[in-house]
């Protein structure tokens, strides 16, 4: 009867009925099933819009939608084009790394594509990257910022498998970093092979991107070092980020405009963030029943029964989520998988940290794992080039994520490193 009631859920999916009516239509049946009153899921729903930490999200959101629709994104983009720019691969390590703290800010590796795509395309043709190049670096850049705080997908792990998001945003770190420098190796070898334009360095340069910049650049410092120098916590971290973006950039740089701007901006937050608080709420209906039922008990025994090696776990474990994460939005990744595969990784003796911090970055390549990765898509439709010419050109960028996740997966040291250190 269980096995029929997903099934009937897989296909009312595959039909098109939206993720989170199925999610909780299959909740209440289950439920229904073992004779359990199905108000089991608005319990759920109550305990999951109680929690604290909550408050994050849609803060952060709003403060990451607010710095895509003003020019903070060109602002930075030229900020670190004047500090980087005269290295070898320098253009394109700062597409990467600009990449990164916007989509660590919105969340979304779509609107980094769409936002700076075209702002950094035409950058990497002018200093002689080729075309192939220039479109795999964005389309692999786009997922780039999901490890480095206040990325939401890091909070929505927190709250889910119920460890703490200070530790996983410093958890996130040295990950995050270890993927930009693979990639910017090959960029440095691209730059080598090619005979790719550099800029020259010039301090007045340089000086006058900081000054452009210097409403931006305090915001990791605000949102890092405040949490870490134990001033605020992770939700004033957000609300102080909102507010301090919203005034730098309406009142100070006038890049948007309260009456016109602001309410399409909140419209298309709040759209993002309701989104991911139905189908989380619907989701913890779901991981209710599960518990009840014992499936994750249960799957335990079946993957010791056949998988008696923490190695042969983690790479098992890396496959499924590489596919996980080509299948399903991020989010919705998070909040169906987590609950299941966080007490099976603990019975191997793995890390609740360290397995967030693998968790997201197989999500984070399977947005550009043919053959539905969705950045594929994006920037298919965003530069109007065929879906199978963004197959070929991501593939390396594709490897050298991939070598990143074996040695994040197998030296946990890397992710907790810097939680040994400072707490």
């Amino acid at each position: 009867m269980a096995l029929g009631i997903t099934g009937l859920a897989i296909l009312l999916i595959i039909l098109g009925l939206p993720l989170f009516v199925a999610i909780s239509i299959t909740a209440a049946m289950q439920f229904s099933n073992l004779d359990i009153d199905p108000t089991v899921v608005i319990v759920e729903l109550y305990r999951v819009a109680s929690a604290p930490t909550l408050l994050a999200i849609p803060l952060f959101t709003l403060a990451g939608y607010v710095l895509a629709e003003s020019k903070a994104p060109k602002r930075l983009l030229n900020l670190a084009d004047a500090l980087l720019g005269w290295l070898p691969g320098g253009i394109a390590i700062v597409s990467f790394s600009t990449c990164a703290l916007f989509t660590c800010f919105t969340g979304a590796s779509g609107i980094t594509i769409i936002a700076l795509g075209g702002l950094i395309y035409p950058i990497l043709r002018k200093n002689n990257y080729t075309e192939k190049f220039s479109h795999g670096l964005i389309t692999s850049s786009g997922s780039l910022g999901l490890l480095f705080p206040p990325s939401l997908p890091l909070i929505l792990y927190g709250i889910i498998a119920s460890v703490s998001i200070d530790k996983l945003f410093l958890a996130g770190i040295l990950p995050g970093i270890l993927i930009i420098v693979l990639l910017s190796i090959y960029s440095i070898q691209q730059d080598i092979t090619h005979v790719a334009q550099r800029t020259k360095f010039s301090l007045k340069r340089l000086m006058a991107a900081i000054n452009e910049s210097k409403w931006e650049l305090p915001i990791p410092i605000v949102v890092i070092g405040g949490i870490y120098g134990g001033f605020i916590t992770a939700v004033e971290a957000s609300s102080i980020t909102a507010f301090y973006v919203l005034i730098a950039e309406s009142v100070i740089n006038k890049d948007i405009n309260l009456r016109k701007d602001l309410i399409p901006i909140v419209r298309d937050s709040v759209q993002l963030v309701g989104g991911i608080l139905i189908i989380l709420c619907c989701s913890m209906g779901l991981t209710a029943y599960f518990i009840d039922a014992q499936i994750p008990q249960t799957a335990l025994i079946w993957i010791k029964g056949i998988v008696s090696s923490k190695i042969a776990f983690l790479l098992l474990l890396n496959i499924f989520l590489l596919i996980t994460g080509a299948v399903l939005d991020i989010f919705s990744a998070i909040i169906i998988v987590v609950p299941l595969i966080v007490p099976i990784a603990t019975s191997y003796g793995i890390n609740p940290i360290h397995l967030g911090i693998i968790f997201l970055t197989n999500l984070e390549i399977g947005y550009i794992t043919p053959p539905i990765g969705l950045n594929l898509f994006i920037s298919s439709f965003r530069f109007k080039k065929p879906i199978l010419y963004f197959y070929k050109v991501s593939l390396p960028f594709l490897a050298i994520m991939l070598i990143a996740l074996v040695i994040i997966t197998y030296f946990p040291s890397l992710s907790l490193f810097l939680i040994n250190i400072l707490q």
